[in-house]
């Protein structure tokens, strides 16, 4: 169980001071860590809690809200087949059981190389596009049988590691705030006048 690396607490560091409270980096603090290691370990959450000044059974019941973070390890490639009404009408029941079969995994299941984990989703939002899968949150649409064992094999041999990082990976650019464009953000007590949005429409 890791706690965040001396890089990842700086990093930890400039992402709170963004907020004007400590716990409202609190969800970027869990992809943080969830970067660091590919899913959130008790040692992490225990962490965070001690930067942004929460106990650790907070951060969980705020990461535990969230289907996207992981609290035991999972494949280098979350694949996750949609199942809900538009994607079902469109075959994703024999998609699933394809990639059961192809995978050699129940849903749940990671394969023994570590690369895969197989999961069923609820709604994807697009429904349009149906049926649709994501590899580690990165959308895959109308597939087919024969598209899903090329996506496996594309990933499998590297062929997407430029499209679809490793597990985690929310972003592969980090945004970064220069002191002077940061945008002042104060706790609401200490607001005392109305946004200037809502000035300029009064005055109007």
């Amino acid at each position: 169980m890791a706690r965040l690396t001396e890089d990842n607490v700086r990093l930890a560091r400039e992402i709170v001071a963004r907020y004007p409270r400590p716990r409202s980096a609190t969800i970027p603090l869990l992809h943080l860590a969830q970067q660091q290691d590919g899913y959130v370990t008790n040692d992490a959450m225990a962490h965070i809690g001690e930067l942004v000044g929460a106990t650790s059974a907070e951060v969980f019941g705020t990461a535990s809200f969230y289907e996207m973070f992981k609290f035991e390890p999972v494949g280098k490639y979350l694949v996750n087949i949609c199942g809900t009404m538009s994607c079902a009408l469109m075959g994703a029941e024999e998609l699933i059981h394809h990639a059961e079969h192809r995978l050699g995994v129940k849903l749940g299941g990671t394969t023994p190389d570590g690369n895969f984990t197989l999961e069923r989703a609820e709604c994807q939002a697009a429904c349009t596009e149906a049926p649709c899968l994501q590899v580690n949150y990165r959308y895959r649409y109308r597939v087919t049988t024969e598209e899903f064992d090329a996506l496996i094999d594309d990933l499998a041999a590297g062929r997407l590691d430029s499209e679809i990082p490793a597990h985690g990976t929310v972003a592969r650019v980090r945004q970064r705030i220069t002191s002077d464009r940061v945008v002042g953000a104060v706790p609401p007590e200490d607001v005392v006048d109305a946004p200037e949005w809502l000035d300029g429409k009064a005055a109007l």
